[in-house]
């Protein structure tokens, strides 16, 4: 019986390697996937899946007014499993319509994602996939300071850690660091208030 299953994990936990890992299992046994990802993630290029370890594949883009239940309704197959990287960009209709394809569709889900953004609030996506998910699991990884678990995501602006802002901003190692929660309120900072990253 199909699922909706939601991934989640701080910067770095692997959730871009995964689903491409989760496609390749599926296409070995000639099970097809259905890959989309946020038309907001541009880190890559628009419509691109990439880890950070080199592995790379094209999806179809999610775009706000896009109807995702009607384009897997609109197949002329039927996937296997849909997988969605970069979910918590995402809103709250396009998860009820993850949702539907479960339900009257009969076709796994599979959601990858940040949960919380770096005011340390949810991302509507992240909130609907909490809600309505099945399965839920969180990809763990460790905090860029020391050894703890990251659960959460520290911005910086020229090494300067930032709280308040526009909740997306694009970006990778250059702007993020997974942290845990104690380093997340006090990072590391030299006598300037830079982070001390080393």
């Amino acid at each position: 019986m199909a699922q909706l299953y939601y991934r989640y994990g701080a910067m770095n936990s692997g959730k871009s390697i995964e689903i491409l890992k989760v496609a390749h299992n599926y296409e070995e046994q000639d099970k097809p996937v259905y890959l989309l990802t946020s038309g907001l993630d541009t880190r890559e290029a628009i419509g691109k899946i990439a880890s950070r370890i080199g592995l790379r594949r094209d999806a179809h883009i999610v775009e706000r007014e896009t109807d995702i239940y009607e384009v897997i309704a609109g197949l002329d197959f039927t996937p296997a499993c849909v997988l969605v990287d970069e979910a918590q960009f995402l809103n709250k209709a396009h998860i009820y319509q993850l949702a539907r394809i479960v339900d009257e569709l009969n076709v796994p889900v599979m959601a990858f994602g940040l949960k919380n953004d770096f005011r340390n609030e949810l991302f509507e996506g992240s909130k609907y996939l909490l809600l309505l998910a099945e399965k839920i699991e969180e990809m763990k990884t460790i905090c860029w300071f020391c050894g703890k678990k990251a659960t959460m995501n520290l911005r910086f602006s020229n090494g300067v850690p930032v709280y308040d802002g526009e909740q997306i901003q694009i970006g990778g190692n250059e702007s993020y660091y997974p942290v845990c929660r104690a380093h997340y309120h006090k990072p590391p900072l030299n006598e300037e208030g830079k982070i001390i990253s080393e």
